[in-house]
């Protein structure tokens, strides 16, 4: 400023000065603006996906019959099976059967009787998805018969709401992981927005696939003991007592020694020569 011949304080006014400031400042704000438009945009995938979890939460906790879903997860597994060890060009006797029996007892947890020549006769992929749902659909009316339907709803509600909550808990932090990462598939020439929408879509559809297999395989092997058998499980031990003649419980007899007592330090009374408590004692 001194050797402009200016004092201290003088603004500085020229055209090109203020273009290259205005210029400055305007590329600052575009980059900020990108930034906040890629972090609404990688929120806006986890929105979508809390969406359809807590829109199942809600299903559950505001007490609505879950059967429609469970009956239609059944229906799911049961084409999967069938897409999986039953080819679609194959022919029955082609068919993986023992893969198919150890599916089915792996989801369903029961064998499929007659699962043979005889009956794979004039089935197609389709009828073999329809013989495992029929099959899978009986047992679990059964069970619901057993338990009671109210009580079958309640059961199917709180195993949903744990299986979900748990998933989703470990989701959540495979996809803070995914985020944490992905800037790096720019050195990689990709979008890393559009491969963190795709990955996080593959995630959350194996997590959703998880859900359904977790909270089916979990309803076809719970055991639900009878009520006289948990009764006796919660009473306490001093009343499983034995009770005679109504006067209360049995005392315990007191042992009575046979002979004479022998002392610590006195022969044993085997003839070894030792001292009782080295002995017999011991």
């Amino acid at each position: 400023m001194e050797k402009l011949g200016m004092p201290d304080g003088e603004p500085i006014e020229h055209n090109m000065i203020s273009r290259a400031i205005e210029n400055a400042q305007r590329r600052v704000e575009g980059h900020n603006f990108e930034i906040r438009k890629q972090l609404l945009e990688y929120d806006d995938v986890m929105n979508q996906q809390r969406e359809v979890i807590y829109r199942q939460r809600r299903e559950a906790l505001d007490g609505k019959s879950l059967q429609p879903a469970i009956v239609e997860m059944i229906r799911e597994k049961a084409e999967e099976i069938a897409d999986v060890y039953a080819g679609e060009k194959a022919l029955p006797e082609e068919w993986d059967l023992k893969g198919i029996r150890d599916a089915i007892f792996k989801q369903f947890n029961f064998h499929l009787d007659g699962f043979d020549g005889d009956m794979l006769e004039n089935l197609d992929r389709e009828g073999l998805a329809d013989l495992i749902f029929d099959a899978a659909r009986s047992l679990y009316d059964q069970r619901e018969s057993a338990i009671g339907p109210e009580n079958f709803r309640q059961l199917e509600r709180m195993v949903m709401l744990q299986t979900v909550d748990g998933l989703w808990k470990d989701h959540l932090l495979s996809m803070d992981h995914l985020k944490e990462g992905i800037g790096l598939r720019g050195y990689a020439q990709q979008n890393p927005l559009i491969v963190y929408k795709k990955e996080g879509f593959d995630m959350f559809n194996e997590m959703i696939s998880r859900v359904k297999d977790e909270t089916l395989g979990i309803l076809f092997r719970i055991q639900i003991e009878e009520p006289k058998k948990i009764d006796d499980l919660r009473r306490p031990k001093e009343q499983k007592l034995v009770f005679s003649g109504g006067e209360g419980p049995a005392k315990p007899k007191t042992a009575q020694r046979q002979g004479k007592k022998v002392g610590r330090n006195a022969p044993c009374p085997c003839g070894s020569g030792k001292k009782y408590k080295k002995c017999c004692g011991r």
